[in-house]
């Protein structure tokens, strides 16, 4: 039996498709945050609780991470494959920068729906 094995990995037509979803959905969170300091005269702590009160917010605040998570990990596969030649340094980089876009998104699940 043959086993196609670019079938168990992503293409390029994958990577494409989720780096424009995930910079559309980051687009429409800035200008709803935006939309939201320009449209609110004062900004208070209470005033901010509120807005991240509402399950909606949190639900697009969720997406925009993830969205963060995917498009980091597809530009930062694509730009250490391009100008990182050696595989043992280009490992080491993924791992820290992987590493780091997981921590802050962990960050980001704690802060959005802790406490």
């Amino acid at each position: 039996m043959v086993l196609n094995q670019a079938s168990l990995k992503r293409d390029g037509v994958q990577d494409f498709v989720s780096l424009r979803a995930t910079a559309v959905v980051l687009t429409l969170y800035i200008v709803f945050i935006l939309g939201f300091f320009l449209c609110t005269p004062e900004i208070t702590f209470e005033i901010w609780h509120g807005l991240f009160a509402n399950i909606l917010v949190k639900v697009f605040t969720l997406l925009a991470l993830i969205s963060i998570a995917v498009h980091t990990r597809i530009g930062l596969w694509q730009v250490l494959t391009d100008y990182v030649k050696s595989p043992a340094l280009r490992a080491v980089l993924q791992f820290f920068l992987y590493t780091l876009v997981f921590a802050y998104v962990a960050v980001g699940l704690f802060v959005l729906w802790g406490a």
